[in-house]
């Protein structure tokens, strides 16, 4: 599986695993965690997750998968925007610590931007990095001048990464976000890289491009996410033949012709537009 450098040198598999909506039901959460199991098994090491998700009970199915191979895993996890600066976020950090069970998360996020100021963020962020309780830092749902923002500010370089929703149906951080992390060596990671609601993977150019791979257009849109270098995908799976072909589409290579079907059907941006958001 390819893999995807963070800027302090720290590499993961380009695939990882996503957690929204996990947590949810106490009958299905052992599921749930066999379910994260399976794709560590699989060399989808990265899982990510956060506070906001089943108010904390993701991060607990999380804690489930990993008991007894912490160091196979990578975890992500995200702060509420009201939690995003000074004393707040020191205090989610230590809650979702005691949920995840684990002394550190490997990366930690700004959920998205409210209203705390960056800096106080950027602040926090470098206080928790410094205390050994997170390896490093980043943020979800930014856009390309909020990126630039965040970079002005003392210790803003220190990102490792911008969270976005990405796939076909929302192409707009092509126009100026990617090359603007592609730019300063900042991976992405792709949420939701199959859409919400089953309406892209109903796409006729997604099942033609499927048919000729004799594979699903899920893995058609896993592998059109993963065709940028930089992006790190995070599917959400809680089946476990879902979290195989999710694997599987590690190993899909499109074609010129793959990719200029999905263009027709989806089209690049032409001009800037506002941050997609889920």
């Amino acid at each position: 599986m390819r893999s995807v450098t963070f800027p302090d040198g720290r590499t993961v598999p380009a695939l990882g695993q996503g957690t929204w909506h996990m947590g949810e039901s106490r009958a299905s959460r052992r599921a749930e965690a066999d379910a994260l199991r399976l794709g560590l098994d699989l060399g989808m090491t990265l899982i990510d997750t956060a506070e906001m998700y089943a108010d904390g009970a993701a991060e607990e199915v999380v804690a489930e998968a990993i008991t007894g191979r912490r160091d196979d895993a990578f975890v992500v996890s995200k702060a509420l925007p009201q939690n995003a600066g000074g004393k707040r976020l020191a205090a989610a950090c230590e809650r979702s610590l005691r949920r995840l069970r684990t002394e550190r998360i490997d990366l930690y996020l700004l959920h998205w931007r409210g209203s705390v100021p960056l800096a106080d963020t950027v602040a926090g962020m470098e206080a928790l990095r410094a205390a050994g309780k997170i390896v490093a830092w980043g943020v979800s749902n930014l856009d390309a001048a909020e990126m630039g923002e965040l970079a002005a500010l003392p210790g803003g370089k220190g990102c490792a990464t911008d969270q976005v929703l990405y796939n076909p149906t929302a192409r707009g951080i092509e126009f100026d976000l990617l090359p603007w992390c592609e730019a300063h060596g900042i991976p992405v990671m792709a949420y939701s890289p199959v859409g919400q609601g089953g309406a892209l993977l109903r796409s006729p150019a997604l099942a033609q491009v499927a048919r000729r791979h004799h594979a699903t257009p899920a893995q058609v849109a896993i592998a059109w996410s993963l065709r940028h270098p930089l992006v790190i995908s995070i599917p959400k799976s809680s089946d476990p033949e879902h979290v195989r072909a999710n694997a599987a589409a590690a190993a899909l290579r499109l074609t010129d012709a793959d990719r200029a079907a999905i263009d027709r059907a989806f089209p690049p941006p032409v001009r800037a537009q506002p941050l997609a958001m889920l």
